[in-house]
């Protein structure tokens, strides 16, 4: 079996390495957007393109068995459609099915109009003027969340709380934009395998957007993540998990109603409130780098998985049930400066799983680019033993680079239990450690 992955980020070399360890043996080829040397070396051929440009894609994929979609921007431009029309097999949304994440305002009105849960007060605005005159009449009420409508790689929503905030990011955009109520809570994220009526969903996990330590500085695409060694987080009860994968299963199905049949990789990101979860955004796709958390525990074939969503016989997803904390390595300066620089990684002393992401090799030398270069996954028994194992990695990854430690410690985790049981038991609404 030839198998063409499509995308060259951390997530790409995470289901890259899923396809390898397929008992179908595949061959694997990559159509990326630059060489990552993880992807590559597990690859019998690869393409460097734009991974947008569909057609290009497309005729590269003429040979191959099954396509496998890793990034929004190629599923929003339609590669599914255009692999389809010429009888290839791939696995992801049609350019229909991913407005889910590609247009946020039409993701917003389906919601609403098909009545599924988890929908928070929202207005839409084609006109940023009238988008202005919204946020100065109703700023003093409550923080207010920004999101433009189309694809902004994870970094695009902003979280205002003075009128003079929402003015300036306005001045920045040049689309129509989702205002919406911020919700108050904890923030997690539920990935599922989807063949167009069934979901099989994957354990929680809780990523950091925030570029630095204690949830401060900028959104990013992500500095790492989490998970327990179950289906919840140490926050979350069993109701909490189901209530979400609900919210998930009524989506699709609402999809497939309304002539848009989902088959892919559904993330839901979900706000865990007072009244229970609530629907922050939808992707298309797995994250980047939830994907690292689940992707490396699943005992189920992902081949065998991907075959059956796309023909509507979804097989059931196993898990090894372990913690796991991903950490990110990014440029210095990242993400409003990044400088590239050349990193050295001692790979030999490194027990925890090593993802590649933005980075290019010149020479056998590895250089970063102008975002998020490499990922440690630490997998063990506990969480705090999995973020050990994780930070030892950090040790031998040299270079103008940092990372954030904070991410999985036992002071972190415990500081999202207390919120959380603060939200569950407040009268009136606080405020989120992180939206986005």
């Amino acid at each position: 079996m030839k198998v063409l992955l499509v995308g060259s980020g951390g997530r790409e070399h995470a289901i890259a390495m899923a396809i390898a360890q397929s008992g179908e043996e595949p061959t694997l080829c990559a159509a990326m957007r630059y060489k990552n040397p993880g992807i590559a070396r597990l690859c019998s051929d690869y393409l460097i393109v734009n991974e947008t440009d569909v057609e290009r894609i497309a005729d590269y994929a003429t040979h191959a068995d099954l396509v496998v979609v890793g990034p929004e921007a190629p599923l929003a431009a339609g590669i599914v459609d255009a692999l389809h029309e010429r009888e290839i097999r791939a696995f992801g949304p049609t350019r229909q099915a991913a407005l889910i994440e590609s247009n946020k305002g039409w993701a917003r009105s389906f919601m609403f109009n098909e009545g599924i849960k988890g929908c928070p007060k929202y207005k839409l605005f084609e006109d940023l003027s009238e988008a202005d005159g919204f946020i100065r009449e109703n700023i003093d009420d409550d923080k207010l969340v920004i999101k433009p409508f189309g694809l902004t790689g994870g970094k695009g929503v902003v979280v205002v709380d003075s009128y003079s905030e929402g003015r300036d990011y306005l001045k920045k955009l040049h689309g129509p934009v989702v205002i919406e109520e911020c919700l108050s809570g904890e923030e997690f994220t539920v990935q599922a395998f989807v063949d167009g009526k069934e979901v099989e969903p994957a354990p929680a996990v809780q990523d950091h957007k925030r570029a630095f330590e204690g949830d401060i500085g900028p959104n990013t695409g992500g500095m790492g993540s989490y998970s327990d060694k179950s289906y919840l987080l140490p926050f979350m009860d069993n109701d909490d998990y189901q209530a979400a994968v609900a919210i998930m299963q009524d989506t699709v199905n609402a999809l497939k109603r309304n002539g848009a049949t989902y088959k892919g990789i559904l993330y839901g990101q979900f706000m865990l409130t007072r009244t229970g979860p609530m629907v922050v955004e939808y992707n298309c796709r797995f994250g980047d780098p939830e994907a690292m958390n689940v992707l490396p525990l699943l005992r189920s074939d992902f081949i065998e998985l991907v075959e059956s969503a796309i023909d509507g016989t979804l097989k059931s997803t196993e898990y090894d049930f372990r913690a796991t904390v991903c950490k990110y390595v990014v440029p210095a300066g990242y993400p409003a400066s990044p400088k590239p620089t050349e990193i050295t990684i001692e790979t030999k002393q490194i027990d925890a799983t090593l993802f590649y992401a933005s980075v290019e090799e010149r020479d056998g030398r590895i250089f970063t680019t102008t975002s998020r270069a490499l990922a440690v996954l630490g997998v063990a028994e506990t969480i705090e033993q999995a973020e050990q194992e994780a930070e030892r990695a950090l040790n031998f990854i040299k270079g103008d680079v940092f990372a954030r430690h904070d991410i999985g410690t036992r002071d972190v985790v415990q500081r999202r239990v207390e919120h959380m049981k603060s939200i569950r038991g407040a009268e009136s609404r606080t405020q989120p450690e992180e939206e986005g």
